[in-house]
């Protein structure tokens, strides 16, 4: 089974892009679902959360309170680094199973889609990478309206992610989201023929 990394940054249309490869059949997962798996309630990796960041960062129910984490994270590298120490190798496991299953049932490809594949390295233990990309001043302006926030704090979440130059640097195919839908399936149409000629 050939295994294929998709990436990109923020607001690109990464997320657009791994469910036009799901509507074409393509087995995808995404390292976000994962992650929430990794630190449900009574999970090793979220008692180590709480360990480490104390109870302010447990809701009421025992999960993880997402927003407190990232507020949390966003302010403090070195939090960030620890968050990723404990969060990186319980998402790493729940991912081989995940190809592992795909391989069993005789899927000949199988997308893994994750924000910080680049960032992490993780990109290197995939066949293949794939990166959605958008002009930089595009990707502002997308990240303002969904997430509905200012030009600063945008800019700050852009900030903890890589440039997406050096993401693109490491792809086997890029796939440039600066039009509509149309354009963009025509551009992913392209870039998975050359993925998996």
């Amino acid at each position: 089974m050939r295994s294929i990394g998709l990436t990109g940054g923020i607001a690109t249309g990464k997320s657009t892009v791994a469910q036009m490869l799901r509507d074409q059949g393509v087995p995808v997962v995404d390292a976000d679902q994962l992650s929430r798996q990794a630190v449900a309630p009574g999970s090793p990796a979220l008692a180590a959360i709480q360990e480490r960041f104390g109870d302010t960062v447990i809701q009421a129910d025992g999960s993880l309170d997402r927003g407190a984490m990232r507020a949390i994270v966003l302010a403090d590298p070195g939090a960030r680094a620890d968050l990723e120490s404990i969060t990186h190798p319980a998402i790493g496991g729940l991912t081989i199973a995940w190809m592992v299953q795909q391989a069993e049932a005789g899927e000949p490809i199988a997308v893994v889609e994750a924000a910080l594949m680049v960032e992490t390295g993780s990109y290197r233990h995939y066949d293949a990478l794939l990166v959605v990309s958008s002009p930089p001043e595009l990707q502002l302006q997308r990240l303002m309206s969904r997430n509905d926030i200012d030009a600063t704090e945008a800019r700050k979440w852009l900030a903890t992610q890589l440039p997406l130059s050096e993401k693109e640097s490491k792809a086997d195919a890029v796939v440039m989201n600066s039009g509509d839908l149309a354009q963009l399936k025509a551009r992913l149409d392209e870039a998975w023929a050359r993925l998996t000629a």
